[in-house]
């Protein structure tokens, strides 16, 4: 028979065993329950930095995951697959995160500049009045305003003169890193040859502080991109929030076939980040047509890099 003492000793042990099991149980159910779908549950006695196994615990520590990197040309690949490009058409696309520094590209075609040309002979003319130590004169700032703003050709023409013409061109290009553009013969600066992607680099040099270009120069370019006539506002501002765009564009029916050369470069901001974007294109049936592609190739663009942004977002919403 068990004494009174060895009773209450029993009754103790018993009671301890049904506390520990019930609090195991309760705390199984807690984590399922706040775990998220494909998430794996992490007990709340594993300080989240631990990276091994906690002994005796049966619980796995928590391994850090590296954020995985994204091909932003395959990307970029997969938009335009979207985009509808006409019969005998032809594009090339070039985009640049400024923040992160990051860039794709789309096609590597070489593509008469049309009225595009126009910033890099102006950058050109900068670049001297540079190494000359010098201001533009009067006559060079009429012009040049007349050129970005309203795209005129023969204040393109006077300037395409001053710097030299394709000699002057190319020997500023060199320096900004282009090397896949090459100026017009004699006075044919509008069939200039060039890439979307120098296209991108003579932006940086415009719209980057790493540039052969002083901050002075660089902020004078700029002003004048982002004051174009309103019936030049079309192109890569598509791709960017109303009115936070500075850019240049360029059209040209070609009178051997009656196609259209449209291209369109410049600075577009989404949601507070600037991205620089290039596109280039010929073989358009019209000038309305090439418009339209310019304009969805660029939305297709800078969706390689908001789209993503917009995931996280809308992610991060959920989980919360």
């Amino acid at each position: 028979m068990e004494s009174p003492r060895a009773r209450r000793a029993l009754l103790c042990a018993a009671v301890a065993s049904a506390v520990a099991l019930g609090g195991t149980a309760a705390g199984t159910a807690y984590v399922k329950a706040r775990a998220q779908p494909g998430v794996r549950a992490v007990s709340s006695a594993v300080p989240p930095s631990a990276s091994a196994s906690v002994p005796g615990s049966g619980e796995a520590g928590v391994e850090p995951v590296a954020r995985p990197t994204v091909d932003r040309e395959a990307l970029l690949a997969e938009a335009m697959a979207e985009v509808p490009v006409g019969d005998g058409a032809e594009v090339s696309v070039a985009v640049l995160d400024l923040g992160s520094g990051e860039s794709a590209s789309y096609g590597d075609g070489v593509f008469d500049t049309a009225s595009i040309v126009k910033v890099d002979i102006l950058a050109a003319l900068l670049l001297q009045a540079q190494d000359a130590g010098r201001e533009l004169t009067a006559t060079e700032q009429s012009y040049a305003t007349a050129m970005i703003e309203h795209s005129d050709n023969d204040s393109a023409s006077a300037l395409w003169r001053t710097i030299g013409r394709a000699e002057g061109l190319d020997a500023a290009n060199e320096r900004f890193g282009l090397t896949g553009t090459e100026g017009g013969d004699g006075m044919l600066w509008g069939l200039s040859q060039t890439t979307a992607a120098d296209q991108l680099a003579l932006l940086r040099q415009v719209f980057g502080a790493d540039s052969e270009l002083s901050a002075a120069s660089r902020s004078y370019l700029q002003g004048l991109m982002g004051q174009v006539a309103v019936g030049q506002r079309w192109g890569v501002s598509a791709a960017g929030d109303g009115a936070a765009w500075a850019l240049k564009n360029g059209w040209l029916p070609r009178t051997a076939t009656g196609l259209w050369d449209i291209n369109s470069i410049g600075r577009v901001t989404v949601d507070g980040r600037d991205f620089l974007v290039a596109v280039l294109s010929d073989g358009n049936a019209t000038k309305e047509k090439g418009v339209s592609l310019v304009e969805a190739a660029a939305r297709a663009a800078v969706s390689v890099f908001t789209r993503e942004a917009s995931a996280s977002a809308t992610a991060s919403a959920t989980v919360g």
